[in-house]
């Protein structure tokens, strides 16, 4: 499972549409809510969304990251003709977002720097402090795990002391799961009946449409509902050929902070088009560690390697290609990271790990092919970096797609090492650790 986080608009969006269904009709969100993009007139919304100029309103960025009232970039009850300036003076400016502060509200981190493009605006929601509540729901090795407290809001990390936590074993009958009992410790009453029905509701929702986590802070009950205030979410992305319908028009932007290299669009563009996973991240384009990882798991495991062997440093790209890939979605994969690795020489030398455990299903002589294609457009280039490439792969077809990789590395004047399932998953980095390390 791949979990990537949403929006928070795509979220609300998502709880709008659902949440009665999920209730039996008890609860609902109001769905009120306008993304605002450099490409919006702001000028024009109330036109489309007349509500806007009717309430007081709340405007956030929407770029995957919290404490926006600690970096002051939250404004509340303010009506639309401050919202527009608001966002006017914030949008498309380079800014520092910090992600931990002190007691006396000082920021403690170095913090990460950005562009606001995405904003958020939607209806004040009347409420004191004293009733907040945070409520999060996450998978674990044995079912779901819920946290619940009444201390919510942006000292939720001051009050963790207060966190009730129900665990969900795997395939609970959700009808029938007891959540008042565990939530009586801090509610009685309405609000422990409201809370427990509609924690009973989410989790419907965050199951029946593949959340990997699902984070509501604070909430707020007004009269016989719960509004949330801010979501944090991640969806299962493995999950999209069963829940695109229900998801709607998704997207996954990246961190903030950070954006996507054409090489990762590219690779994001195959993904798309595939019945495969296909996934590339650029850490380091200087870096000398250099990986093509057949499976999840494993690309975990090796990047874990590396930096266990201290050279988590000259990682350059974390990934995976798995699920079958066809010969030329391989290819292609394989073109993209050696056109990458070899765009800038380093006299030390680079490697090229092409690691992956024993696989299942996927035929690793068809994805071979597709390697050795991309080997055959590269071997100059190759040589003259000083590639060293380490291969170790298992599973169908595997001593086809070894025999022939081998024979391509020879006619080609390669320096590769091969190895099959004989040789432990991480022993080609270990050896290109060696080999590094000797070479400095």
């Amino acid at each position: 499972m791949a979990q990537r986080a949403i929006r928070e608009y795509d979220a609300k969006r998502m709880l709008a549409r659902y949440l009665p269904e999920y209730s039996g009709g008890r609860f609902s969100y109001h769905g009120r809510l306008v993304p605002v993009t450099p490409e919006t007139d702001l000028d024009r919304l109330p036109e489309e969304h007349p509500w806007l100029n009717e309430e007081k309103l709340v405007a956030k960025p929407d770029q995957l990251f919290g404490k926006r009232g600690k970096n002051g970039l939250l404004l509340v009850n303010a009506d639309y003709p401050a919202v527009k300036e608001w966002i006017k003076e914030r949008m498309g400016k380079e800014t520092v977002v910090h992600r931990s502060f002190d007691a006396n509200g000082n920021p403690t981190d170095e913090g990460i720097k950005g562009v606001l493009d995405h904003f958020l605006i939607e209806p004040m929601i009347p409420h004191e402090e004293k009733d907040e509540y945070f409520l999060s729901i996450n998978g674990y090795l044995e079912g779901d795990r819920i946290y619940f407290s009444t201390a919510g809001g942006v000292d939720i990390e001051s009050n963790r002391d207060s966190l009730i936590t129900i665990d969900v074993p795997i395939d609970s009958d959700l009808d029938k799961f007891d959540f008042r009992t565990p939530l009586s410790d801090q509610l009685s009453g309405d609000e422990l009946e409201t809370m427990a029905e509609f924690i009973r509701a989410i989790m419907k929702f965050y199951a029946d449409l593949h959340f990997g986590s699902l984070e509501f802070n604070p909430l707020v009950i007004v009269g016989d509902s719960v509004v949330p205030l801010d979501i944090k979410a991640r969806l299962d992305d493995t999950a999209a050929f069963v829940c695109a319908d229900k998801w709607g028009d998704i997207e996954f932007p990246a961190p903030f902070g950070r954006t996507s290299r054409p090489e990762e669009e590219y690779i994001k563009s195959l993904d798309e088009k595939s019945g495969a996973s296909l996934k590339l991240t650029i850490l380091n384009p200087k870096g000398r560690v250099w990986t093509m990882v057949a499976g999840g798991g494993a690309s975990v495991i090796y990047a874990d390697t590396v930096v266990d062997l201290g050279l988590g440093d000259e990682l350059a790209n974390y990934g995976e290609y798995s699920g079958n890939p066809s010969t030329d979605e391989t290819r292609e994969y394989a073109k993209t990271i050696l056109d990458l690795m070899t765009r800038e020489k380093d006299p030390r030398g680079k490697v090229l790990i092409i690691g992956g455990g024993i696989a299942n299903f996927t035929d690793v002589a068809k994805t071979f092919d597709g390697i050795i294609q991309a080997l055959e457009e590269y071997a100059d280039k190759i040589k003259e970096n000083n590639i060293k490439i380490y291969v170790r792969r298992g599973g169908p077809n595997y001593k086809v797609g070894l025999a022939r990789i081998k024979e391509a590395a020879e006619r080609l004047g390669l320096d590769m090492d091969v190895g099959g399932p004989e040789m432990h998953m991480t022993t080609p980095v270990r050896k290109a650790s060696e080999m590094l390390k000797g070479g400095e």
